[in-house]
């Protein structure tokens, strides 16, 4: 039989997340039956999402949620040979077994000097969120100016380039001068650090002063109440993330957008990447030859060993990463 190591949510986190809410536990898992894999953990992903969801969709005692490539190391389903990897929806945890429901074969064509942990990044969830954003929510077209929030993260990392492939003028805001510089290598038009700004509204209008066809939001809170007053007539704003919100005990109000909203007739629409799933091959193929290309730059902040789950959780949110943030088995 073999040994599972699990972080258990112990209880349901207030306010920003502690050691003492996470648990470390160990499961014995049973041989897989027919139709079943064991599924070994190689990359585990921490991501914002976790945060709200797990108030949302856990029970206290519920294995952490969450997204990993996995290797199979047994094998009951010809689906799934061993030695294939997988990206599962398998939680925090190091083996688990499944069968096949919950994860798809990392794509055939993969190349072999690409890491595997990308598939968790920019080539996986993340980067789905980014394209799906910008070409289903926003409409983006060539010659408009885009703000992404969080520029530096995961997915604002992505939308920005995708967007300038596009052939649009691009503004990021990230939280410190090295994610700033960051985004200037990536190509972003204008970058900004929002902590050391005089003036958000200022920063927006010098970097952009017709103002912004579209907005992909990750932060929300007051960032979100000055940038809607810079959008254009008929803008677009693409609502993917709050991380500003995820760990307010008491909720944020106001002020509120309604007259900015009417007045230039903006469409404002939240989404979720799966509603587009059945894309994501034809997606992940297109945006693995922009990176192989050399037009898709993806960092990653990679975090070594399990028992590190938990500070690599915290850590992003307290933004340390620049890019995807990773944890390696």
């Amino acid at each position: 039989m073999v040994q599972a190591k699990t972080w258990v949510l112990k209880q349901h986190f207030e306010g920003f997340p502690k050691d003492t809410d996470i648990e470390l536990k160990v499961e014995q898992l049973s041989e897989p039956k027919d139709g079943e894999v064991l599924l070994e953990a190689v990359f585990l992903s921490v991501d914002p999402y976790m945060r709200p969801y797990s108030r949302a969709r856990m029970q206290a005692g519920d294995v952490m949620i969450g997204t990993q490539v996995a290797k199979v190391i047994q094998s009951n389903n010809p689906s799934f040979p061993v030695g294939c990897h997988v990206v599962g929806q398998c939680g925090w945890r190091t083996h688990t077994v499944s069968d096949g429901s919950n994860m798809t074969k990392v794509l055939d064509a993969w190349p072999q000097d690409v890491s595997l942990s990308h598939a968790l990044g920019a080539i996986g969830m993340p980067g789905l969120t980014a394209l799906y954003g910008l070409e289903e929510v926003c409409a983006i077209k060539p010659g408009e100016t885009l703000l992404v929030n969080a520029a530096a993260g995961a997915v604002g990392s992505v939308v920005g380039q995708i967007a300038k492939l596009k052939g649009c003028k691009v503004v990021g805001s990230a939280g410190s001068d090295e994610k700033v510089a960051y985004l200037k290598e990536l190509g972003f038009d204008q970058a900004f650090n929002y902590k050391t700004v005089s003036s958000l509204e200022e920063a927006l209008k010098n970097a952009s002063p017709e103002g912004y066809d579209c907005y992909f939001e990750n932060v929300g809170g007051p960032f979100s109440s000055v940038a809607i007053t810079q959008m254009k007539a008929f803008g677009r704003i693409a609502v993917c993330g709050g991380i500003s919100l995820y760990n307010d005990t008491t909720p944020q109000t106001g002020p509120y957008p309604h007259l900015q909203m009417i007045f230039k007739q903006l469409k404002m629409e939240g989404f979720l990447v799966g509603r587009w799933e059945h894309k994501n091959e034809k997606s992940l193929k297109l945006m693995l030859t922009w990176m192989q290309e050399g037009k898709l730059k993806c960092k990653e902040h990679v975090t070594v060993g399990f028992e590190n789950m938990p500070a690599a959780f915290m850590g992003m949110l307290r933004g340390e990463n620049i890019g995807k943030a990773i944890v390696k088995v």
